[in-house]
């Protein structure tokens, strides 16, 4: 068999021309079509993936967020409830105390008034006691008592101090400022005579003497010279031991020791 080197030249030649045309009519557009496409598919999955990393980085934002919202409502309650309680225990504080004090000003107001009512009531056991004992001193009284009483008066002009006898002397005596002796009962002309004579030695003067009676004197004796008295007389006695019990009842009803006593 013969070979025609002439068509088989032919032939490689048509096979070359046919690989550059299709290499550079259908392969190469076929190649930058697929290199496109690669690339525009590489974008798309870049895309995606930047989409998907944002999303989860906001997801992620969001989580802190609610998380960070979470615990500040936490906090806020927590906070709140503290206030509430402390609000409460304050007014139950305030309460307790307005409590205490208001109770504190009742028992003091009721002490007052039981300690006031104590006293009026011993003031005036002790008013009627010695109001008792004058009306008794004074039924009492007779010639003998009275006699007593100036003999006492006597003896307490003699034992005069010496101020209470230069008041006395000092005294302008006249007509019209004359020197008074007042009892609670009339004297008798020797009992009288008797308190003249005192005076005098007493004073070492003859003052014009007048004599008067005075019911209200229990049982006592006076001399009056010009606004300067010199007296004796139970109810001088019994208006001491007054004033003294009433100030030691008054004392110990302060104190509280007649209180807690009864």
């Amino acid at each position: 068999m013969l070979i025609d080197w002439f068509t088989v030249g032919a032939q490689i030649v048509n096979f070359l021309v046919l690989i550059w045309l299709l290499k550079h009519f259908l392969y190469k557009p076929v190649l930058d079509a697929i290199d496109a496409r690669e690339q525009r598919i590489a974008r798309r999955e870049q895309a995606a993936s930047d989409a998907q990393a944002a999303a989860e980085q906001v997801q992620a934002q969001l989580a802190q967020q609610q998380a960070d919202f979470e615990q500040q409502h936490k906090a806020l309650l927590q906070q709140a409830a503290a206030e509430a309680q402390t609000a409460r225990q304050q007014l139950l504080d305030s309460a307790r105390a307005e409590a205490s004090n208001l109770r504190s000003q009742w028992q003091e107001a009721l002490r007052k008034e039981q300690q006031s009512l104590r006293q009026s009531i011993t003031t005036r056991t002790s008013h009627e006691v010695f109001a008792i004992a004058r009306k008794m001193l004074a039924e009492l009284a007779d010639t003998e008592l009275e006699s007593r009483i100036v003999s006492v008066f006597i003896q307490r002009l003699h034992n005069l101090e010496a101020a209470e006898t230069a008041q006395l002397q000092a005294t302008e005596v006249s007509a019209d400022f004359p020197v008074l002796i007042r009892s609670a009962f009339p004297l008798p002309a020797n009992q009288q005579t008797a308190l003249t004579q005192a005076v005098q030695d007493a004073l070492h003067m003859t003052p014009d003497i007048h004599f008067a009676t005075d019911p209200e004197l229990l049982s006592g004796i006076e001399l009056i010279s010009n606004g300067h008295k010199v007296a004796w007389s139970i109810a001088d006695y019994l208006e001491a031991m007054e004033a003294g019990l009433a100030k030691l009842l008054g004392n110990k009803i302060t104190s509280g020791e007649f209180t807690h006593a009864t």
